[in-house]
């Protein structure tokens, strides 16, 4: 039975900021939170990706998602390109797309709608998919699940042009069970660098869970409505490409959800420390073994938060790197 679901395909060009560069690496934020949901739970058994792809998609490019388990029955073959697009990134993380494929096609390969979801899939109890957080339309969906009775979470493709008024980030918030920004996305999207006050708005603007992604420096997972949270820091482990841990972490923490607040964001934040190690997806499930050290370590260093505890250290730092 299907019970988590994500979106989107992108096959990525990377550039990295030496220079060099990787071509046609699966990507788009689907594929990676659906391995990231399949580490989390131990198998992909439960998990389904919707997406729509062309007769140009290699078949092989699957193989880390099938090799887990993964149900592909969503996927969609169209006479349009899968989309791909350039992904340049710079050494303090950040990251420029540039599409390769006509736009026209972006709307019908990328769509996150109900008409796009398989029968089997539409039992769900679990959603999640990255949005344009300043596209007005962009928490309808989410908004219709949520009515429903889903869990639904997102993740910001990227910061805003300008932060969003009330009425734009209450319905984005209002919309989703788990919103989780990077720092930048977080500060851009409220105009504030204050830790304490940013807070202070997701929270009043209606926010539940919120997962603020903070790099090398872990992560702050907020229960919003009961004013508590966590800080998981991140697991050491030697960082080859950042592209997609940021899918993986949201994958893992809704899969484990049901737990614990701080129990997911261990998962969330060790299951991230996989994707960093190498470009693209890796292959298999991580060695259980292996697993459960990184979730000793991740449990160990966590630390619970109160919103009224933040420090003045904390409020005004501005300069952390993200995920």
């Amino acid at each position: 039975m299907i019970d988590f679901v994500t979106f989107g395909i992108i096959l990525d060009d990377i550039v990295f900021p030496d220079g060099t560069t990787r071509m046609g690496v699966l990507g788009g934020g689907g594929p990676q939170t659906a391995w990231g949901m399949a580490a989390a739970l131990g198998s992909g058994a439960a998990v389904g990706l919707v997406a729509g792809v062309g007769d140009d998609l290699d078949e092989s490019l699957l193989a880390p998602l099938m090799a887990v388990g993964i149900d592909l029955g969503g996927l969609r073959r169209t006479d349009l390109p899968t989309p791909r697009a350039w992904q340049v990134t710079e050494t303090d993380g950040r990251r420029v797309q540039v599409w390769r494929v006509p736009p026209e096609s972006l709307g019908v390969q990328l769509a996150r709608c109900w008409d796009v979801l398989p029968e089997p899939y539409r039992a769900a109890r679990h959603f999640h998919w990255g949005i344009h957080p300043d596209d007005p339309a962009a928490p309808a969906f989410a908004a219709e699940l949520t009515s429903q009775g889903k869990r639904v979470s997102l993740e910001p493709f990227r910061p805003p042009q300008q932060p969003l008024d009330d009425e734009m980030l209450r319905a984005l918030l209002t919309a989703c069970a788990v919103f989780s920004p990077n720092w930048e996305e977080a500060t851009r999207l409220t105009g504030l660098t204050d830790y304490g006050a940013m807070l202070g708005r997701f929270r009043a603007l209606g926010g539940g869970v919120l997962a603020l992604r903070r790099g090398p420096h872990g992560a702050d997972v907020w229960n919003l409505s009961e004013g508590y949270g966590v800080h998981i820091p991140a697991v050491q482990t030697t960082v080859i490409d950042a592209v997609g841990a940021g899918n993986a972490f949201c994958g893992a923490l809704l899969a484990r959800l049901d737990d614990d607040l701080a129990e997911a964001a261990c998962h969330a934040v060790v299951v991230a420390s996989y994707l960093v190690e190498q470009v693209g997806l890796p292959a298999a499930l991580p060695d259980p073994a292996d697993y459960a050290r990184r979730l000793a370590e991740a449990r160990a260093g966590s630390r619970p938060l109160k919103i009224e505890t933040v420090t003045p250290e904390e409020r005004q730092n501005g300069s952390l790197q993200t995920l």
